[in-house]
């Protein structure tokens, strides 16, 4: 599969790409144990395997460069928390701007996609400021790059739009307005399983 902003359609991965795909998760999980002390593979594995609906968005986040990753569980539903764990924000899904309506208002130059029709179609939820500061308490992401998070609904309204990074070994919160655009700007999903 390319590595685009593009997102597959057909919401069924084969065995092949089952196997392939929980080959590179359960080698992600081993090598990056600070994320999720306390937690077994062959118990997120099982539960993947249950919920193919779930492995399906697991795999557009890995082929949109995403590096998904365990950060956690929900003590209460037993779900499992995926987050995008790559050092930078996704490759295959930057240059979007915000939603469909800041999308819509652009009269030229408009971008391919959107951060949150594009999570929608991977099922997934945009990361919100408060999840990408706990993701920024498991390694240094963004230092480079930028990512859209979840707009609170009185910013959106006035036409804005949030994102974050690091820089200067602190994470920054900024504003833009949604219908904004950049080379360097994606979004991080989360997902619960």
């Amino acid at each position: 599969m390319t590595k685009s902003n593009k997102i597959s359609n057909e919401k069924e991965l084969s065995p092949e790409q089952r196997e392939e795909l929980l080959r590179i998760l359960k080698a992600r999980f081993e090598k990056n144990m600070n994320r999720h002390k306390g937690l077994e593979w062959a118990k997120v594995q099982a539960k993947l395997e249950a919920n193919t609906e779930k492995l399906w968005s697991l795999n557009e986040m890995e082929i949109t460069s995403g590096e998904p990753d365990v950060v956690g569980q929900n003590k209460e539903t037993g779900e499992y928390i995926f987050y995008d764990c790559s050092a930078e924000s996704p490759k295959g899904r930057r240059s979007v701007c915000y939603d469909r309506e800041a999308l819509e208002s652009r009269k030229e130059h408009k971008p391919e996609n959107n951060a949150i029709d594009m999570a929608a179609a991977m099922g997934i939820e945009l990361l919100t400021e408060e999840q990408y500061r706990e993701l920024q308490k498991l390694g240094n992401f963004d230092m480079k790059t930028s990512s859209w998070v979840k707009t609170p609904a009185n910013i959106r309204k006035l036409g804005g739009a949030i994102f974050c990074d690091r820089r200067y070994d602190t994470v920054f919160v900024y504003h833009n307005g949604a219908e904004s655009y950049y080379a360097a700007r994606g979004f991080r999903g989360s997902l619960r399983v």
